[in-house]
């Protein structure tokens, strides 16, 4: 907030300096020239630019203090790593030996094979309908079997490339700050940008403070 008070505090500065500038072109008593004016009018549209501009400036300094506190802040960061060490935990759950993936797989294979066994003693329907559908059941064991020894392969290379992700976690931490100092670099170097504009913004409008016609 400083910043902003600090644009407070010049902006009326800018605005009385076309009107000071204004009475000391026109001698006491006198008419001025219409020609006297122009100039006038121009600084005083630099004067309202350059109030524009010190306004926005003010907001970006302040933005870019809050961002750099949020990139500096060590809790943040811990926090951020904590809820990559969470995810890790409950992933590595799912995908264990006795976990939902390993589950999920088992089920659908154990429902098959029981509905094979149903059908062989089913007497419900014709000899040539319960062929086709203990063949249809048996061609789903099969193929359950291949999904599930598919899922349980992936399953346990995730499951080890999690395990490995633990162990790196300080390392990860690490690299994670070094993005964080980087995403800094980035908004100093903006801010450095912003304020090389207003004072070069600046430097014109002073170099205009004369009288018209000097």
């Amino acid at each position: 907030m400083a910043a902003i008070a600090l644009v407070r505090r010049t902006v009326p500065l800018l605005v009385a300096l076309p009107l000071m500038i204004g009475l000391a072109a026109v001698p006491s008593g006198a008419q001025a020239p219409r020609d006297a004016i122009t100039p006038v009018e121009d600084f005083s549209r630099q004067v309202e630019n350059l109030k524009k501009t010190f306004e926005d400036l003010g907001k970006k300094i302040e933005d870019g203090a809050r961002s750099i506190d949020g990139l500096t802040d060590i809790d943040k960061a811990r926090k951020e790593i904590e809820a990559l060490r969470a995810m890790v935990g409950s992933l590595l759950g799912a995908v264990s030996d006795n976990g939902a993936v390993s589950e999920i797989g088992a089920k659908a294979l154990a429902h098959a094979r029981d509905k094979v066994k149903a059908l062989e003693n089913e007497t419900r329907f014709s000899r040539e309908e319960r062929q086709y559908l203990l063949d249809e059941w048996r061609r789903l064991v099969d193929e359950t079997e291949r999904a599930t020894e598919e899922l349980g392969g992936v399953r346990k290379e995730f499951a080890q490339l999690l395990r490995v992700l633990q162990t790196r976690e300080d390392f990860i931490d690490e690299l994670m700050q070094i993005r964080r100092a980087s995403e800094a670099v980035n908004v100093i170097r903006q801010l450095s940008k912003e304020i090389r504009d207003a004072s070069n913004s600046l430097k014109q409008l002073i170099g205009a403070i004369k009288p018209p016609g000097a």
